[in-house]
Parts: structure tokens; sequence; C-alpha cells
């Protein structure tokens, strides 16, 4: 079965998504991102994925004490990217209790800095974030096209020790994801990594079209605004559970 990542971005200390109620409710859930974690922890998420967009603008981890507050309110592994360009970076994420970090521009300006940390840490703490555009990897948060193929990308860093990627595939309008099973399929059988499918499922459906790649090593998906959005059948039970709680707290945790 596939793990699903539910993905948490923090910009200036706020999730971007929110999560709403029962459809026709007016229930818009907190925009604290610990309340969020807390939230999808009650709704059994084994684990979580968070990006750092005020991170990605600056080239430096800027929220590194809300991502601290989030990790001791639940009981999850949690992956962490968002531009992470320094070893310091990555060795106070791991301090805190965060299990995994992805990088993606650091992969492609300083593959030594990924070597450093899977000879430190371990392969499972580092993964690399792929973006595709057009059949060419893109860095720089969609600003910087690089002249090589994400399958060729993705070879070059396996040789450094690199077990996972976590990739996506962007749309022809240069912005959004999309699920690209023939991508996803090639990159996993040719570089034998296990590969996180980053966005691009929208629905049940989706999913499930998804699920038949896992027996080739396709074993994870991040999901962001659909789950916000409540597309998928049992959204709808939780939401009813919830909405009249006043509490998200430590209990959810259970």
């Amino acid at each position: 079965m596939l793990l699903i990542f539910p993905s948490i971005e923090i910009q200036k200390g706020e999730c971007v998504n929110l999560v709403h109620g029962d459809p026709g409710s007016e229930h818009v859930y907190s925009v604290d991102p610990v309340q969020m974690a807390v939230l999808w922890r009650g709704e059994n998420a084994k684990t979580l994925h968070i990006i750092d967009l005020d991170g990605v603008q600056h080239g430096t981890i800027r929220n590194i004490d809300l991502i601290k507050k989030i990790v001791q309110a639940v009981d999850l592994p949690i992956q962490v990217g968002g531009g992470i360009r320094k070893f310091e970076d990555i060795r106070a994420l791991f301090d805190i209790g965060v299990y995994r970090v992805f990088v993606g521009t650091a992969a492609a300006e300083t593959p030594a800095l990924v070597e450093k940390v899977i000879r430190e840490y371990g392969s499972r703490k580092m993964a690399i974030s792929i973006e595709s555009f057009q059949g060419k990897v893109r860095v720089s948060g969609g600003k910087k096209e690089l002249n090589i193929s994400p399958v060729d990308f993705a070879l070059s860093l396996k040789k450094l020790g690199v077990s996972r990627a976590l990739f996506s595939v962007i749309d022809a309008d240069g912005k959004t994801k999309k699920l690209d099973l023939d991508a996803l399929r090639e990159i996993a059988e040719t570089t034998g990594l296990r590969i996180t499918a980053q966005g691009g499922v929208r629905n049940y459906q989706d999913l499930i079209r998804l699920q038949e790649l896992e027996k080739i090593g396709v074993d994870s998906v991040v999901i962001g605004k659909p789950l916000y959005d409540n597309q998928f059948p049992c959204q709808r039970l939780w939401r009813l559970n919830e909405k009249d709680l006043k509490d998200l707290g430590p209990t959810r945790r259970m």
C-alpha cells in the first residue's frame, strides 16, 4: 500500500493550504502548522512532508523553530525541505528530530553535500527532489533549467549513495504538477531508486492508478491541496467527526 505524505507548506509562520470542513460548512482549520500536523496525525497519517517556502526564497532554512514544535507535537517521522543548501542546516534539522531532509538545487550545485550527508547519516536520511519540465530537470524553485534528463540526474546521484528521489512532473503551463505514470515508471525502472511521487494525485482514482507502480519502486506519494480540499471519500467522515472539536491538541495524537 502506498505511503501517503500529507504536505504542510509553511510561509511566514502559517500554512499555505487550509483544511476545509464538511462541504457547505464554514469550518476552516487552523493556519497554525503545528495544529495542522496534529490534525493529520489524528487522521492516522504515518508521516509528514514539510516545505519551508521562506527557505526556498532565501536559500536557507527559515522556520526551524516552528518545525521543531511540529516534531515535538506528533510522534511521526517527518521529512523537510525548502532552500536547504548547507550542511549546518541539515545537521540542525536532524538535531531537532527531523527524520529525513530532501534537497533539489543543492544536489545539482553541490553534490558533495549530498555525499557528505549520506556518509555521516546514511542514505535513508537524504532524498533528492527532482522536478521535471519538458524532459529536463528544473531547480531554484523552477527558475533554472539544467541540460540533463531526470533519469540521468538521478543516476548521477545514485553513484553518491542516494537511494530515494521525490519526483514531480510539471505540466505545459510550467506551474502545475501532473501525474505522469510513464515518467514515474521510467525513472523507477531505470534507476532502481525508491520513488516518492510528488504531487499530481488529485483524487482517489489517481491514487489507485499510482498504486499499480508500487511493485517497481514507486512506494509513496506527497499530496497537498487535494487532501486539504477533501477530495478523498474517507475525508467526509473525518470532517463530520471533527467539525465540533474545539481541541486539536495532544490528545489527537492517539
